[in-house]
């Protein structure tokens, strides 16, 4: 990973953090008598920061926060890079799956024998404390010898529809297009409160490009939900979401890790989708992924139409009665701004830079310096450096459009005479 994504990944762990301590107010839900009281509430104790330490906050800071963002949206409560400060967190994820492996396997582990394991076998470095390593056990309720992936778990329904909307991706059967036999993921949303389907479309990879897509035609349909909770795969846990999530104003979630059941209603969907649906399919004349996402809407509107033994009613019906809740997007191009993506390149001498190994032209005035990169990443046409509130448009290279480009300040070159002919 280099130095900019790790900055960037950072700068949006903080922001969604900052985020989340001021949603409550942001979005009108803080259950105290004003939001001064409700930030010295959330003050009275320490805070745990992303990257696992403990801080103290005087609730003037989140008052701060909170008129930050007012002003200024996302950029607000981004940090101002320090250049003393490491970015990366002490636990990777593979050091954290070999945690909840050992505890699984062997629960009266104590944390410095723990320690000592992921050191031995090379998941740290020696130079990770054994604090961290504590922290983790002690924020993530492994401390007991019981099973450690035993939760304790209500029932629990939201009272609006938009308050909370619960995402995840499951696997379809393969289907050949054109000569070529591709698995088929499916990416839905799915409302607490209604169980109404708002989210759902059928793609050929499951990556974070294609939930945003399903989230961004949900909302533009729906409306901005308060609340997003999602696991902790790589299509719903990256730097990208976090910051598009905080700039529309939505609380995202993760559930814990390896606890992807706690999102029990958009997982018991997938069973009633495969049931109600898909094993009633004939496969075998499915032969385009735009046939196939044709009968998945058919298959949507079916569901949201037909009455739902776990509400006790029809999925629409309940949404009709409180859609008025969900803020709505302030326009479309409002919108299409909450969802680029952010990225920091150095621009290269020959005045290109790469996104995803593919390069880049952009204007010559910012040869050597790093620039602040918008894109969606479905239509790359659209892309950006933003520059003092300026849009300054970059294309992907053309190398043989680039060849016959003319120069300033250099001469036009003969080719008719290179290599010494006459």
């Amino acid at each position: 990973m280099s130095r900019d994504t790790e900055q960037t990944k950072h700068d949006a762990e903080v922001a969604q953090f900052r985020f989340a301590l001021i949603a409550p107010v942001v979005q009108g839900l803080y259950p105290d008598a004003s939001a001064t009281a409700y930030y010295k509430r959330v003050t009275e104790k320490p805070l745990t920061l992303p990257d696992g330490s403990t801080v103290t906050y005087s609730y003037k800071t989140l008052e701060k926060w909170k008129s930050q963002y007012t002003l200024g949206g996302l950029d607000a409560l981004m940090p101002n890079v320090r250049s003393d400060k490491g970015l990366s967190r002490s636990l990777n994820d593979e050091a954290v799956e070999e945690i909840y492996r050992l505890k699984k396997d062997f629960p009266r582990m104590n944390a410095t024998q723990i320690h000592d394991s992921l050191i031995r076998n090379s998941f740290i470095p020696a130079t990770v404390s054994v604090d961290s390593v504590q922290r983790f056990i002690r924020h993530n309720d492994l401390k007991s010898a019981r099973d450690p992936n035993l939760r304790d778990r209500k029932a629990y329904e939201e009272d609006e529809f938009g308050k909370i909307w619960q995402a995840d991706t499951c696997y379809l059967p393969y289907i050949t297009e054109g000569g070529k036999s591709r698995r088929v993921y499916v990416i839905m949303i799915i409302d607490d409160h209604s169980r109404l389907l708002v989210g759902g479309e059928l793609f050929y990879s499951d990556n974070a490009c294609n939930f945003q897509k399903v989230l961004k035609d949900a909302i533009a349909t729906y409306g901005i939900p308060d609340k997003l909770y999602v696991d902790n795969g790589c299509s719903y846990s990256n730097e990208q979401l976090s910051m598009i999530c905080v700039s529309l104003g939505i609380l995202l979630l993760h559930t814990k890790v390896r606890d992807g059941a706690s999102k029990g209603k958009v997982e018991r969907h997938f069973r009633t989708l495969k049931e109600r649906w898909l094993y009633t399919l004939d496969m075998a004349s499915v032969t385009s992924l735009v046939q196939f996402n044709g009968l998945l809407k058919d298959y949507m509107r079916s569901y949201n139409t037909t009455f739902h033994r776990g509400i006790d009613g029809v999925p629409l019906e309940r949404y009709e009665a409180s859609k008025e809740h969900p803020r709505k997007p302030l326009s479309r191009e409002w919108l299409d701004d909450c969802f680029y993506n952010r990225i920091t390149r150095k621009v290269r001498k020959d005045s290109t830079i790469t996104i995803d190994s593919i390069c880049y032209d952009v204007p010559m005035q910012f040869i050597s310096a790093k620039v602040d990169v918008r894109y969606l990443p479905d239509d790359m046409d659209s892309a950006y450096i933003l520059y003092e509130d300026t849009k300054f448009p970059i294309r992907r290279t053309d190398h043989h459009d680039n060849c016959h480009t003319k120069r300033n300040n250099f001469p036009a070159i003969d080719y008719s005479r290179a290599g010494g002919g006459r």
